[in-house]
This record gives structure tokens, sequence and C-alpha cells, in this order.
């Protein structure tokens, strides 16, 4: 069972970047599609992006599309977000979540294990 820990959130002027990350400390995360998501207060769980098990295929929400990219190191069981040119719409709590499946999905109900999620502000 996949336990994921996200860290590398904070807080960053507009235009800065940030690089996320998403571990797990059970089971194969090579085995896992992982899906990013945020939520800003008040609003709905968006997809953000997604990256297949191999990490050769990716999907990106239209609002962050040419400015975030995910990438993963399955042998150091890592995701990564990297988020650049950021926007102060950008700001959410940003969470990883995993299946086990080699299917891309935008549907957050569709993914078995989530992270806790980690803060990320930008100021204008």
């Amino acid at each position: 069972q996949a336990q994921l820990v996200e860290s590398g959130g904070g807080m960053v002027q507009a235009g800065g970047s940030l690089r996320l990350s998403c571990t797990t400390s059970g089971g194969t995360f090579s085995s896992y599609a992982v899906g990013w998501f945020r939520q800003a207060p008040g609003k709905e769980r968006e997809f953000v992006a997604a990256i297949s098990r191999s990490g050769d295929i990716t999907d990106y929400a239209n609002s962050v599309k040419g400015r975030f990219t995910s990438s993963r190191d399955n042998a150091k069981n890592t995701v990564y977000l990297q988020m650049n040119s950021l926007k102060p719409e950008d700001t959410a709590v940003y969470f990883c979540a995993a299946k086990l499946t080699y299917v891309l999905n935008r549907v957050a109900p569709q993914y078995d294990y989530w992270g806790q999620g980690t803060q990320v502000t930008v100021s204008s």
C-alpha cells in the first residue's frame, strides 16, 4: 500500500519557480500512475498533471501547460512537479495521488492513494 508524502511547497513571488516532490515509503512506485491535483480555498480539487508509470507519458491541465512539468525517478520512488512562471492563481494546496494502473487519469476519485498536501502560495 502506497503512502505518499509531498514536499517542496512554499511562498514565492509571481514569476518564480518551485519544485514539488512526491515520495512513497510503501509499494513499488513504478507500478503507479501519479497525478497532481490542487485545491484553493473555497474551490473544488482540480487536476493539474499526471505522469505514467515509466514517465514517458504526461498530461497537463490547460491552465498549467507550458509552465509545469512532471517527471519521475522510480529508483528514488519520487515524482516531481516543476512549476515555473508561477501566478497568484496557482496558489493552492497541492496533492499527489497514485493509482495502480498504466492509464493516466484526470479524475480525483479514481486515485487510490493520496498525500497530505503541501501549500503553495504565489504573491503578486
